[in-house]
């Protein structure tokens, strides 16, 4: 029994499992190499990495396999004046927490890497799939990965921003339910209006688009993808899932901390980014959500924060650090990325049966 759909057909792999593109160092070349090899699609999270970092990363993640591979980026958003205003106050409020690390505020050069030049990585290495999230490139840059003959995958936490990505010439969808750790994707509203859990939107957005759509949010086994499927997706992606691998490059004390929660112990948080994020609620979160009308929006606020997380990943305080999980954290698990890519598939085929046996 084999579990080909339309989306491994598109992206040449043997599994419709697709390991979500975390950036921030987690998705290390052996993570995504690792996912390849098992038969499903590793994610470079390339959103914060400079041009030359992602350069080094897609050479070694082709030293270790010859499978398909995909880069993740973030649509830039522009920087508002309103942000830009806030920045004096905020700083103002974090100073207890460079104070209890020890460290004096950072001189901010930049606030995010140059899209452009890391799309020009993605387009000279011509990196097989490129994937996106927080709105849609121009059809300029579309086209050029078209002319490259790289596929391309959207991120939408609607069916109206579905709608809008398969307009504009994507190849796949993934659909981003409420549950899934780490940013929001949204783009055409509202994040509080964005809300829908995979359950619900998976089947909407099903009937409304023609291309492959990949559900995301809460899905950590094969009952996860069998449901899935059974929605009307062509596969899933899985971050969370992903992060407590030995090949993850997240920080232990964040793998501990998946391992040690529940379902109830996410939060969506403007805090360390400025952009609706789901983790770990930590003192951070709890204090710095008391003076959620000052933190600026993204990327002023994550780069604002950057020197508070980093210290505090250096001097393993939890408490200062940007936990990213999804709602499924309980069922989170210490296995290599080949074991979870291999138990997901087991484990959907042998419900199959089980399903099948009843009939």
């Amino acid at each position: 029994m084999t579990l080909s759909t339309k989306l491994t057909e598109l992206l040449g792999i043997d599994f419709p499992i697709i390991q979500a593109g975390m950036a921030g160092g987690t998705t290390t070349p052996s993570l995504v190499s690792a996912v390849c090899n098992a038969g499903g699609l590793g994610t470079l999270g390339a959103g914060y990495m400079s041009p030359l970092q992602m350069r080094e990363a897609i050479k070694e993640i082709r030293q270790h396999t010859n499978r398909p591979f995909a880069v993740n980026l973030f649509i830039p958003e522009p920087i508002d004046e309103q942000a830009l205003s806030k920045v004096q106050r905020v700083n103002q409020v974090m100073k207890k927490f460079r104070d209890q690390l020890g460290i004096v505020e950072s001189q901010i050069t930049k606030f995010t890497e140059s899209f452009e030049d890391q799309l020009e990585v993605v387009l000279e290495e011509k990196v097989p799939i490129f994937s996106f999230t927080f709105g849609i490139p121009s059809t300029e840059i579309l086209q050029a990965l078209k002319r490259n003959q790289t596929i391309i995958i959207g991120t939408a936490t609607t069916v109206n921003e579905a709608i809008e990505l398969e307009a504009r010439g994507v190849d796949a969808i993934v659909g981003q339910g409420s549950e899934a750790g780490g940013h929001r994707g949204t783009f055409g509203g509202e994040f509080e209006d964005s809300l829908i859990g995979t359950m619900a939107l998976i089947p909407q957005m099903v009937d409304h688009v023609k291309v492959p759509v990949i559900a995301s949010g809460g899905i950590m086994d094969g009952r996860g993808l069998l449901a899935s499927l059974a929605l009307g997706a062509e596969g899933v992606q899985m971050g969370t899932a992903f992060l407590t691998c030995p090949e993850s490059g997240a920080h232990a004390e964040h793998k501990r901390a998946i391992l040690g929660s529940n379902e109830q112990s996410t939060v969506l948080t403007r805090s360390f980014s400025g952009k609706p994020a789901r983790g770990i609620k930590n003192k951070f979160i709890s204090e710095m959500e008391q003076h959620a009308e000052i933190i600026p929006s993204y990327p002023v606020q994550n780069a604002l924060s950057k020197d508070i997380r980093s210290a505090a990943g250096k001097q393993n305080q939890t408490d200062c650090m940007s936990l990213w999980a999804g709602q499924g954290v309980r069922l989170s698990k210490s296995k290599t990325a080949e074991e979870i890519v291999r138990d997901v598939v087991n484990q959907t085929i042998d419900l199959l049966g089980k399903i099948q046996s009843r009939n």
